[in-house]
C-alpha cells in the first residue's frame, strides 16, 4: 500500500527540483537566472574589464607615445562602456552585481549541455589573463619604454582572458544581447592584440606566451 503514496511524493520532489533549478538559470520571466551563464559572464567581465581600465590609466598618466596614449584612451572608454552595459544587465534581471559563486563558474556551462571539456584552458575560480598585484605594482613603478611594454604585455594577456572568457560565453548562450557583446568582444580585443604585438616589436620586445595555444 505504501508504493502507490510514494511515488507521487517522488514526482513532486522531483518537480520542485527542476523548478528551483530552472529559476536559478533563467529567472522568473525568461531572463537569465542567478547561476545562469550569461549571469556569471556578465559579473566576471565587469571585474576583468575594471582591472583593464585601470591598467589603461596607469599608463596613460605616465606621458606614454602617441600611440600607447591612444591605445589606453580607446580602451578606457570602450571596456567602461561594456561594463556599465554589464551591470545594466544584471539590473534589468534583478539579480546581484555580486554573488557568492565562484569566478568562472558559469563556464561549467550549468543547465546549457557543456562541459568544462569546452573551455580547457580555463582555470576554475581565475578569471584568465588578469594581473597580479605583483605585475600592477610594477606596471606603476616602470617608467618610459619599459612601462609601456611591460603595459602592452600585460594587456595583451588580458585581452586574450577576455576572448576566452567570451568565446566560453558563446559555446553556452542564445540570448542575443550577451551573444552579440561576447562577439565584439572577441573581434575587438583580438584585434587590439594584433595592434599591440606590433606595438611591443618596435619596441624590440614580445609579448609573453599566450594563454590560449592551449585551445
Amino acid at each position: 500500500m505504501e508504493k502507490p503514496v510514494r511515488k507521487p511524493i517522488l514526482i513532486i520532489c522531483g518537480v520542485l527540483v527542476l523548478a528551483v533549478a530552472a529559476f536559478l538559470l533563467f529567472g522568473r520571466d525568461g531572463t537569465p537566472g542567478d547561476t545562469s551563464p550569461e549571469a556569471g559572464f556578465a559579473r566576471d567581465m565587469a571585474t576583468h574589464h575594471a582591472q583593464a581600465v585601470d591598467m589603461a590609466f596607469i599608463v596613460r598618466d605616465k606621458g606614454p607615445a602617441r600611440e600607447i596614449r591612444s591605445l589606453a584612451f580607446d580602451i578606457i572608454n570602450t571596456q567602461s562602456n561594456q561594463r556599465g552595459m554589464f551591470q545594466g544587465w544584471l539590473q534589468q534581471w534583478k539579480l546581484s552585481q555580486a554573488t557568492d559563486q565562484r569566478p568562472m563558474a558559469w563556464m561549467s556551462g550549468h543547465g546549457h549541455g557543456a562541459t568544462p571539456a569546452a573551455t580547457p584552458a580555463a582555470t576554475p575560480g581565475v578569471m584568465p589573463g588578469m594581473a597580479s598585484a605583483d605585475e600592477l605594482t610594477k606596471l606603476k613603478q616602470a617608467r618610459g619604454t619599459q612601462a609601456e611594454v611591460l603595459f602592452l604585455q600585460l594587456m595583451i594577456r588580458h585581452h586574450e582572458g577576455g576572448v576566452q572568457m567570451a568565446e566560453g560565453l558563446l559555446k553556452l548562450s542564445t540570448r542575443s544581447e550577451v551573444v552579440s557583446m561576447a562577439q565584439k568582444i572577441v573581434d575587438g580585443q583580438s584585434g587590439e592584440i594584433k595592434l599591440m604585438t606590433e606595438l611591443l616589436k618596435q619596441r624590440g620586445a614580445q609579448p609573453y606566451p599566450s594563454i590560449l595555444k592551449s585551445q
